[in-house]
Formats: C-alpha cells, sequence, structure tokens
C-alpha cells in the first residue's frame, strides 16, 4: 500500500532528526519571562507578620523565608489562642455567665507554615480596620 501516508514509524519526524519526547523533545525557549509570584513577600522579610489559617487559628511572627506556593517560615511566633466561643464543644446557651477573656498567647518560636491553609496574610505595624469600600453610603 504504497501512496497512503509515510510508512509505519517515520509518521511525525521532522527534517532536524527531532522525534517525540527524549532529550532530543521540545526545548523551551530561553526569552520566556519567568512566571512572577502572585503576592510579592520580599518587603516583609524580616518584618513582624500576622497569619490566619482555616480553621480559625492565628499566629503572629517575624518572616524569614518563603516559597512560590506561600510556605512561609516564621520565627518568634505566638499563636493568638481565641476564648471558648470558638470551641465546638460549648454550646452558647451555657455561656450566659461567661465573660469574654483576654487574649492568651502561646509562644512557638521557629515554625514553617504550610501555605495551602492560609487566609489571610497581613504585616503587624499598620494594622488598622477601615471601612467597607462595598457597602453602600447613606
Amino acid at each position: 500500500m504504497q501512496g497512503r501516508g509515510a510508512p509505519r514509524g517515520a509518521r511525525g519526524s521532522s527534517v532536524s532528526g527531532r522525534g517525540r519526547g527524549g532529550p532530543q523533545g521540545p526545548q523551551p525557549t530561553m526569552d520566556k519571562p519567568k512566571r512572577e509570584a502572585i503576592l510579592d513577600l520580599s518587603k516583609y522579610v524580616n518584618e513582624r507578620i500576622r497569619v490566619k489559617f482555616t480553621g480559625g487559628r492565628e499566629v503572629t511572627g517575624v518572616l524569614k523565608g518563603y516559597d512560590q506556593l506561600l510556605n512561609l517560615v516564621l520565627d518568634e511566633v505566638e499563636e493568638q489562642l481565641s476564648g471558648g466561643f470558638d470551641n465546638p464543644r460549648i454550646h452558647m446557651s451555657h455561656l450566659s455567665h461567661y465573660t469574654e477573656p483576654s487574649p492568651r498567647t502561646r509562644t512557638l518560636g521557629l515554625v514553617v507554615l504550610r501555605g495551602p491553609t492560609i487566609t489571610l496574610l497581613s504585616p503587624v505595624d499598620g494594622f488598622e480596620e477601615i471601612a467597607n469600600p462595598f457597602m453602600a453610603q447613606e
């Protein structure tokens, strides 16, 4: 069956001799710009930051390092321990006489924080509440 295309095994080969895959496969171009991270954390290195996690935990510490997955290395870390309101075992009806305690902290020291669990990251210095820009003005 001649004339029905290339012989078996020769399909898709190129003149340069590069076939599919292997070390001779498609080469990345060197002029392609490197993909940048969505957050630039370099300005917060050696600065105190606040980190909140899924599940409600919150820590503050000095940012020492990070990677593209948002894994963080923090030093001098303190975890802010919440009162009984966040404890799912305590029902609000049992708290009628409960007064919210002053915030407690737990010293953790040097820690590695897993990026996918982080929900909020903010500097401690200059942290202030602002008006909601999405609320209708009266």
